[in-house]
């Protein structure tokens, strides 16, 4: 079986290999035959070490594919069925499933620390419990989520993660009210995303903010009424909010740097909403006096800040109505052997997303 695996934290290159075997099918669980993948950010964090990850790995966690096997005690799932990965399953019985807030189940994070697949020198894992970038991987039946027979594999990989993750932040986390002033800092697939939800949540200006002229241009047609470039962001807050500072402000790149710029955007009494994943040794400073004086709220979004299965069919429901362009996002394709082509168009900005066709 064909599998991008990173051999070891740090290095910047996948090697496709022909010898990798999804391991771990048995009680409870489905074998997936991967059909479309997606490319986001938090792969090459992981890839990078920016977050957590044991190695030898196979990156990805925004696919989608078709159930080949299913495992003893395994209901509602069936072979055949056209699924997406969720690589954050709630468990239903921990305190934070109680409470409703099923994004923070840590289940799936265990997940991590389990080798999904196996070559002739050893386990190798799977990046947050699943690990796309492969023909076939084994993961838990809650990570099968089954999806209507219209819905394209492309379509239902980005609804996996990035665009549950952006739409969630503007619609569930900060909750953009309407004739609001927002500013989305980062836009990349997840960012445009965030700009999608704010338009739908009714906001009156959204400032896309990115280094990339071809970015700032996509955010455009996703609705951003404005685009501007990091260093043109003071003069856009000057000039549209007197000064003041927007309602509400998107960080989606996950540096310290950026946050802290999102931080001095925001009006204060505002809302500061923090998307991007970012590193445990990054830290972000604020001084006691402007916490409290500035009143400014500091929201961090995980996963959409939802619960995901009602953000998918939400997603879902938005993109056949037309109000959520999805097929736009999808600015390249590669087959999986061309996978480090697609990392070096992240890397250099120059795809919004960019689907692997398995």
């Amino acid at each position: 079986m064909r599998a991008a695996v990173l051999h070891e934290t740090g290095q910047d290159k996948l090697e496709v290999l022909d010898d990798v075997e999804a391991v771990g099918f048995g009680p409870g669980k489905v074998r997936i035959r991967i059909r479309a993948t997606g490319l986001c950010h938090s792969d090459i964090s992981a890839m990078n070490g920016v977050l957590p990850q044991p190695a030898p790995f196979v990156p990805g966690h925004e696919g989608a594919g078709e159930i080949i096997d299913v495992g003893d005690g395994v209901g509602g799932l069936k072979q055949g069925d056209r699924v997406l990965l969720c690589w954050l399953p709630a468990c239903g019985i921990c305190p934070s499933c109680k409470r409703g807030q099923t994004e923070l189940c840590l289940a799936g994070f265990l997940n991590a620390g389990t080798p999904n697949f196996r070559r002739p020198g050893g386990d190798v894992f799977g990046f947050a419990g699943t690990g796309t970038f492969t023909e076939e991987v084994v993961v838990d039946a809650a990570c099968a989520v089954p999806i209507p027979d219209d819905v394209p594999f492309d379509i239902a990989a980005l609804i996996g993660c990035g665009v549950t993750t952006g739409l969630g932040a503007a619609i569930n986390t900060a909750d953009v009210e309407a004739g609001s002033s927002v500013a989305v800092i980062g836009c990349g697939g997840v960012g445009i995303s965030a700009i999608q939800g704010a338009r739908l949540k009714g906001a009156a200006q959204i400032v896309a903010v990115d280094p990339v002229a071809t970015r700032r241009e996509a955010a455009l047609r996703f609705g951003a009424t404005e685009a501007v470039s990091p260093d043109e962001l003071g003069d856009a807050k000057q000039r549209i909010t007197a000064g003041e500072g927007f309602d509400y402000v998107f960080e989606v790149v996950g540096k310290s740097a950026t946050a802290r710029t999102a931080y001095e955007t925001t009006r204060r009494g505002g809302t500061l909403c923090i998307v991007g994943a970012g590193a445990m040794d990054d830290f972000l400073q604020l001084n006691m006096f402007e916490l409290f004086f500035d009143e400014k709220r500091i929201l961090p979004s995980m996963y959409g800040g939802g619960d995901v299965l009602t953000s998918y069919e939400r997603a879902i429901a938005l993109w056949r109505a037309g109000r959520i362009d999805l097929e736009g996002l999808i600015t390249h394709r590669v087959p999986l052997a061309e996978i480090n082509d697609a990392l070096a168009q992240m890397r250099t900005g120059e795809a919004l997303r960019t689907c692997i066709e398995i």
